[in-house]
């Protein structure tokens, strides 16, 4: 298959007992429906593979297949390699951001509204720091996320658009996933 290679996101698997999905599994089915080097990394549902679909029908191609395969409804976010690129290039917390576990990218299905960005960053506290950049915020979460109040409100539902989370060392490896 000639095609792109682009990212795969899933949304909130393998987090504790519900919506599990052993990645060898994800690997046999996508590779079944017709994707070319397919690859996973760890188990919370990333996924590089080469497409000729637009990213918009790739993730909807993958939600319908994890449903028929897997009887889960999970939400997938999807982005090129190029896109992938300028994420890791833009970089605009790397000067604070001392911990790549504790640097967060929130890939979003689409720009969220002005005042989904603006309550975001009311809630940044103490050493956190917040950056909405179109259809990703970045955020650091300098004492880690258990007690904050931006990665409670990022991680919930109430965005208006699907939003997936992935540290800064798992951003990075996706994309030289991407070049190999």
């Amino acid at each position: 298959m000639a095609g792109k290679r682009q990212i795969v996101l899933l949304r909130g698997i393998n987090i504790g007992p519900n919506n599990r999905i052993p990645m060898p599994a994800l690997r046999e089915l996508l590779t079944g429906a017709g994707f070319a080097d397919v690859r996973t990394y760890v188990q919370s549902g990333n996924v590089v593979l080469t497409s000729d679909a637009t990213p918009g029908a790739l993730g909807k191609q993958c939600e319908e297949l994890i449903a028929a395969e897997f009887g889960l409804t999970i939400p997938v976010v999807t982005r090129t390699r190029a896109e992938l690129a300028a994420v890791v290039r833009r970089d605009p917390l790397g000067g604070v951001a001392e911990d790549p576990k504790r640097y967060q990218v929130s890939f979003l299905s689409a720009k969220p509204g002005p005042a989904v960005v603006r309550k975001l960053e009311s809630l940044a506290a103490g050493d956190e720091r917040f950056t909405a950049v179109g259809r990703e915020f970045y955020t650091w979460h300098a004492a880690g996320v258990a007690r904050s109040k931006l990665w409670a409100a990022i991680a919930g539902k109430g965005l208006g658009v699907t939003a997936t989370s992935r540290n800064w060392t798992t951003v990075t490896t996706l994309l030289q996933m991407a070049d190999e």
